[in-house]
């Protein structure tokens, strides 16, 4: 019961409340594509983009760093980096590849984490090389959403940097991953 009591304060605080309000504007991101307002959606992926910022500042600053906001941020970021990656893939085919890295990524991340909490180990959080694949992310899919008659060249640019920066923090995350399992043995 007083988990319950806990998630209901913890789900009040400003930052979990941007996390779920990132949530909401899925939704309406895709309705915007499907209708080709790519402009509009451009502009709801800003918007996300900087609650995704500013709820990570405020949770660190006024020291509202919760449990719940320590699931929901990142799911928040995994919904919606998903959700951009696979309405960009119906108008630009270059992005399944981008999409197959996203999936493996994010398995690896899920059973690493399973196998971790089962070591009873865990990451502190996000590591720059995260943070640094989300930004870029957001910025290549809302630079596709607000430009969409982009030449190839730059559409194959911004993917290119797309997928180096998730292969990047990939690997960073195995490395990571593999010392965090090894100091278990130690």
């Amino acid at each position: 019961m007083k988990q319950l009591s806990n998630w209901r304060k913890e789900i009040r605080t400003i930052p979990n409340l941007l996390s779920l309000f990132r949530v909401v504007l899925l939704p309406f991101y895709l309705y915007l594509v499907a209708q080709h307002s790519f402009y509009l959606a451009g502009v709801i992926i800003a918007i996300s983009g900087l609650t995704d910022f500013l709820d990570g500042f405020i949770a660190r600053r006024f020291n509202q760093i919760t449990e719940l906001g320590k699931i929901l941020d990142p799911v928040a970021d995994k919904l919606t980096q998903l959700f951009l990656i696979l309405s960009m893939a119906w108008q630009r085919p270059l992005i399944w590849l981008v999409l197959g890295l996203f999936i493996v990524k994010e398995s690896f991340m899920l059973l690493a984490g399973i196998i971790g909490l089962r070591y009873h180990v865990k990451l502190d959080g996000a590591k720059w090389y995260g943070k640094l694949a989300t930004a870029v992310i957001y910025a290549g899919m809302a630079i596709l959403l607000l430009f969409p008659d982009l030449t190839g060249r730059w559409v194959n640019w911004i993917f290119g940097v797309i997928t180096y920066c998730l292969a990047q923090s990939f690997v960073l995350y195995i490395g990571t991953y593999r010392k965090l399992l090894k100091s278990v043995d130690d």
